[in-house]
């Protein structure tokens, strides 16, 4: 499965940068697959080792603020494994294909 998930720390102000800093900390020392953008945190495994990791995400921005919002979206395929990675590559493929077609 792959979780997308934005932890956004409230009553802190704009610069939320530090806070969000700690969370993708969190997920980066899980050591499963996860890529950060402007908007969200990514991380791919099983229900089990993901959702602990998107709680301590959480629970890291907790101690900015005492109120946080989060947002999460799951895409879970049995049988899928390399999503994360494979989902870009495949949209890549294609722009290079339409690029060629012009």
């Amino acid at each position: 499965m792959i979780v997308a998930f934005s932890v956004t720390p409230l009553g802190i102000g704009e610069d939320v940068g530090e806070a969000v800093a700690a969370a993708v900390k969190v997920v980066r020392a899980s050591g499963l697959p996860n890529r950060t953008d402007a908007m969200f945190t990514s991380v791919e495994g099983e229900w089990d080792e993901v959702m602990p990791v998107v709680r301590a995400a959480i629970e890291a921005v907790k101690a900015y603020s005492n109120r946080v919002s989060t947002v999460i979206k799951i895409d879970d395929r049995v049988g899928v494994t390399g999503g994360l990675t494979a989902k870009v590559a495949s949209v890549e493929r294609h722009l290079a294909a339409l690029d060629d077609g012009q």
